[in-house]
């Protein structure tokens, strides 16, 4: 059994996340989102998704971006694959 390093929870189906040379242990897809997503610097949720980033700010959606950084912002597009 492995420890969760964010709740604490002992977790015979616990995985490991290994990101920028460290192994983080996590029982949930909640706790390794708490503990490694980032957090848009406007309304502060979890980047869960790709995410914009406007010269090394983190936002959720370019609204964030443009509201945040009204010129810079402008620059922030939504991208979606074909």
């Amino acid at each position: 059994m492995a420890t969760c390093e964010v709740c604490g929870n002992e977790y015979d189906m616990a995985f490991e996340v290994h990101a920028q040379g460290e192994v983080h242990t996590f029982d949930s897809f909640e706790c390794a989102i708490t503990r490694m997503a980032p957090v848009c610097e406007n309304c502060e949720c979890r980047i869960v998704g790709h995410g914009v980033d406007v010269d090394g700010h983190f936002y959720c959606c370019a609204h964030c971006a443009r509201v945040a950084d009204p010129v810079r912002g402008r620059q922030a597009k939504d991208a979606v694959p074909a």
